[in-house]
């Protein structure tokens, strides 16, 4: 019975660390940004790349906008642009092995930020 015991204490505690291991928050999602080397109507062109660096998924994800100005356009499925809000990827989950890329040209770089978005563990 004492090694049973043991068995299920040591399954409740690599469960608890798990849990913890797994938990996910805004600052998860982190956004990097290069230069292309083109320009595009006299903007500078930059590639943007939104992760999620973390185990659980993140979807609705929301980056603020406000004064974003693009001379290039951007599939709306990948980001939609509202005033001041930015849906990326239509809403769908983004995944820590599966980073969202698009390109934009406006001088100077634009500062996005992660806003809001859904964490789901499972």
């Amino acid at each position: 019975m004492a090694p049973s015991a043991k068995l299920f204490a040591a399954l409740l505690f690599v469960s608890f660390l798990s849990k913890e291991n797994s938990q996910c928050f805004l600052s998860n999602i982190t956004i990097r940004q290069s230069m292309t080397g083109f320009q595009i109507h006299g903007m500078t062109e930059w590639n943007t790349t939104v992760s999620n660096n973390c185990l659980c998924s993140q979807s609705e994800v929301k980056l603020d906008c406000r004064g974003f100005q693009t001379t290039k356009s951007i599939d709306p499925l990948i980001l939609a642009i509202t005033d001041t809000e930015c849906l990326v990827n239509n809403g769908l989950p983004i995944f820590n092995s599966t980073p969202i890329t698009f390109t934009y040209a406006q001088n100077p770089q634009f500062n996005f930020k992660p806003i809001s978005s859904q964490i789901a563990c499972s």
